[in-house]
């Protein structure tokens, strides 16, 4: 239980400041601006927390994690933001907003971890 919390507060985290990104960049700049900084920041965001947590933790290996951080962040996008925040499914039809925010998610967070434990995946 201990290490699934670990994992989901990582990924809890992460999730938060992608959105006060967009939140924050939505107020000062267009929407296209504030995608592309979000495009940026998301995985310099899981890139750190990734770093924080194979420093720290590793309870699981690289590729898994990247599984449970970006699967953790499209759920909440899909049953949270989507619904609720935005009230319409709209932004899955970004590849700029979502798609490839959710790609660089995983490879930040699979990279740092390979890089972190010598490229094993054990």
């Amino acid at each position: 239980m201990k290490k699934t919390l670990v994992i989901l507060i990582h990924a809890l985290v992460g999730w938060g400041l992608c959105g006060a990104v967009i939140g924050i960049g939505r107020q000062l700049w267009s929407m296209e601006t504030t995608l592309a900084v979000h495009l940026v920041a998301a995985p310099m965001i899981f890139a750190f927390l990734s770093g924080i947590y194979f420093t720290k933790f590793r309870y699981t290996r690289p590729l898994p994690t990247a599984v449970y951080f970006t699967l953790f962040v499209m759920v909440m996008d899909a049953g949270l933001v989507a619904p609720f925040f935005e009230k319409s499914y709209a932004m899955f039809s970004s590849i700029l907003g979502t798609w490839l925010p959710f790609m660089l998610i995983f490879v930040s967070t699979w990279m740092t971890g390979r890089g972190i434990t010598g490229g094993r995946e054990s």
